[in-house]
């Protein structure tokens, strides 16, 4: 759901099958290409095969793609010493051939099920870790961090809210939403130096295991701005009443901040719910389990006083 939630730019998906995996494995990294291999569900700008027990193969779907692949080559091997989840790290790179067109990367596997399908139950718990991980990568980014235009100032994606809440008008508290996305444009910007963002934190992209959460991957969004964007993963996903202890633990966020954490939130959860009615609509592009995550995360916002 990052960026390229309305790219259409997926020539290469139909290709992406096991025969082709298995002569990219064998053109350029024969040492693998005997392990098992399978697919993983869900990815929106990539198709992701586990290989063997602790990789995985994550090929780009579309264009834009490919840039990401390189930041996530780029930038994770950097970042994830100092996180205390696991996330998906490269280990071995793919390049355009005649085979594929776009690089591609193998990286670490994450055990765990998807959030937006298995959410984090253990509040507290929760809450305790994505505080810390939020914490350990939220440091003064470099100047050469990827830039993200779309996880800029909340102002200027007006017209992506307006857009998503009339599509889904039916299924949300609209007035509700409303008033949080107006007090959240008018909060106070972020003024200081931009920090490192995950840039996508939603509930299909983490992973939960007995409970909690247990990884957080695709790092497609991954480049420096404003911590708010993050932070509103504190209400999608997190149980009803953990945002407390999230931000108490994670304890830098003054009320500003957590005003425009609070329109990410909305704007994030009202995307969940359109991508979710696409999916129950059986449009293409459409997620049926993002559906109840989106409506479960503004019930939680809207919650917050």
């Amino acid at each position: 759901m990052g960026d390229s939630d309305t790219d259409t730019d997926t020539d290469t998906d139909t290709d992406i099958d096991e025969p082709l995996v298995r002569r990219l494995l064998r053109e350029q990294h024969p040492d693998l290409a005997g392990l098992p291999l399978r697919p993983v569900a869900g990815g929106w700008d990539h198709r992701l095969w586990r290989l063997g027990e602790e990789l995985a193969v994550r090929l780009p779907r579309n264009r834009r793609a490919g840039s990401v692949v390189r930041n996530e080559r780029r930038w994770l091997p950097v970042l994830a010493p100092q996180l205390p989840l696991p996330v998906p790290t490269p280990v071995r790179a793919g390049e355009p051939s005649a085979a594929f067109p776009r690089p591609w990367n193998i990286v670490t596997w994450v055990p765990g099920e998807p959030g937006d399908r298995v959410p984090a139950g253990r509040g507290g718990h929760a809450a305790d870790r994505l505080a810390d991980f939020l914490g350990a990568l939220h440091v003064k980014a470099p100047a050469d961090a990827p830039a993200n235009p779309h996880r800029g100032a909340l102002a200027s994606r007006a017209d992506e809210f307006e857009r998503h809440l009339d599509a889904v008008a039916d299924r949300v508290d609209v007035d509700g939403v409303r008033a949080v996305w107006e007090e959240a444009v008018a909060a106070p910007e972020w003024t200081a130096p931009p920090v490192w963002l995950h840039g996508d934190l939603h509930p299909a992209n983490v992973v939960v295991a007995a409970g909690t959460l247990a990884g957080v991957i695709d790092f497609g969004d991954v480049c420096a701005g404003d911590p708010a964007t993050d932070l509103a993963a504190a209400w999608l996903l997190l149980p009803a009443g953990a945002a407390w202890r999230f931000f108490a633990t994670y304890a830098e966020a003054d009320p500003a901040t957590v005003g425009r954490a609070r329109g990410w939130a909305v704007l994030r959860g009202l995307s969940l719910v359109d991508i979710g009615r696409a999916g129950e609509q059986g449009l293409p592009g459409g997620r049926p389990t993002w559906g109840p995550a989106g409506r479960a995360a503004l019930q939680r916002v809207l919650a917050w006083s």
